[in-house]
């Protein structure tokens, strides 16, 4: 039966008591038969008076009952082993990803373009000829170089031996080898001109795109002929702020997530540096990333996930069981066995770094005790519990 049930009950019971016999008073319905006012408000007031006399006695009695009662409702929670494991904290920071080997190739001769043996597209070696540029007659100046240079050796080499001999004069010699060595550097001078009408790759990659055409005339500092681009090897580059400098370093692990490709790489900081930017107090890292499939592209975003902290053998609890007093100090119940039962036991802790739902336990709990999980929140200090098998 229920509380207000029982409180009805023993009104009823005292009104029919108070109405038994003709000494003991009105009824209730002769007083409300009589319509006076102030005789309704006194029996009113002495209804509730009992009603509330009664209500005490039956809490009083619920009480004593709920003590005596062995098969009274525990409250139901589940528990959380701790068991000491390997935490690794990350400083996320986004960065763009690019390659050291993009570059523009500029024309160091001024000529015609004529001979673009390559296209877009096209995978090329390093050193592979990629266009040329006409020479204006540079050619033919190499080839009488070359002739003049041929004689100069021939005469140096004749007045070395008669020198040698003690015949003919010194001057002789060497006027011949002063003409010999100045009609070399003159050749190797024309050559090295000649050179530059021949565009070759600086490096093995891709011919990514071609920015003039055939017939054209170019010239030094004028517009780009084309791009060459190897994508074998790229790296991300991130600002960080200046608070993790003592933290992160050269070596640290990194997850580099790619959202556009939803790819995540394992990778290491290969650079850190060591200057911290005036404009937003950060420091610059870098990591190498392979790029076998050719997928990763220059300035495509990423989102890096830098190790900063590692604790070999950390207690981590879910942060959805922790709780705050009024003075702001965090606890969480933990389970203690007894005769009787499981007991809770409130536990003020000290925290450390979080890790997605997980934070670190520093001080308050030791591996394998058990912490309340779901039901932390309804049950209160030294309260028997029931525990849910799991």
């Amino acid at each position: 039966m229920k509380t207000k049930q029982i409180i009805g009950a023993f009104i009823v019971s005292a009104a029919l008591a108070s109405c038994g016999g003709a000494q003991e008073g009105k009824s209730v319905d002769d007083i409300i038969a009589n319509n006076d006012l102030v005789e309704l408000k006194e029996k009113h007031n002495e209804l509730v008076t009992q009603e509330q006399e009664l209500a005490a006695k039956i809490e009083k009695l619920s009480i004593a009952m709920a003590l005596l009662d062995s098969n009274k409702v525990k409250p139901l929670v589940s528990v959380y082993t701790i068991k000491p494991e390997e935490f690794k904290h990350y400083v996320e920071v986004q960065g763009s990803i690019d390659t050291k080997q993009n570059v523009v190739l500029y024309p160091e001769y001024s000529g015609v373009l004529r001979n673009v043996v390559v296209k877009e597209g096209q995978r090329v070696s390093a050193g592979q000829l990629l266009a040329s540029i006409e020479d204006g007659g540079l050619a033919q100046q190499v080839n009488s170089a070359e002739i003049q240079l041929d004689l100069s050796k021939t005469t140096f080499e004749r007045q070395k031996r008669l020198w040698e001999q003690k015949i003919g004069s010194e001057m002789q010699f060497l006027q011949a080898k002063a003409t010999y060595e100045a009609q070399q550097k003159s050749v190797s001078q024309l050559n090295s001109q000649l050179a530059k009408t021949q565009i070759t790759a600086p490096f093995a990659g891709i011919v990514d795109e071609i920015m003039i055409e055939e017939g054209n005339v170019v010239g030094p500092g004028q517009m780009g002929i084309m791009r060459i681009i190897n994508m074998s090897q790229m790296h991300v580059e991130a600002d960080v702020p200046e608070t993790f400098i003592s933290a992160i370093s050269k070596g640290r692990s990194v997850k580099v997530e790619i959202p556009v490709l939803n790819q995540t790489i394992d990778g290491v900081i290969s650079q850190a540096s060591n200057y911290i930017k005036p404009d937003n107090r950060s420091f610059r890292v870098e990591a190498i990333l392979a790029n076998k499939d050719g997928k990763i592209k220059p300035n495509m975003t990423a989102r890096l996930k830098i190790n900063d902290y590692t604790a070999e053998n950390a207690l981590l609890i879910p942060q959805s069981i922790i709780s705050e007093d009024s003075e702001g100090q965090q606890y969480v119940y933990k389970v203690n066995a007894n005769k009787s039962g499981s007991i809770t036991e409130r536990v003020f802790i000290k925290t450390g770094k979080k890790g997605g739902d997980f934070i670190e336990v520093l001080e308050g709990l030791s591996a394998n005790d058990l912490v309340i999980k779901e039901g932390a929140r309804t049950v209160k200090d030294q309260q028997e519990i029931e525990i849910i098998k799991q």
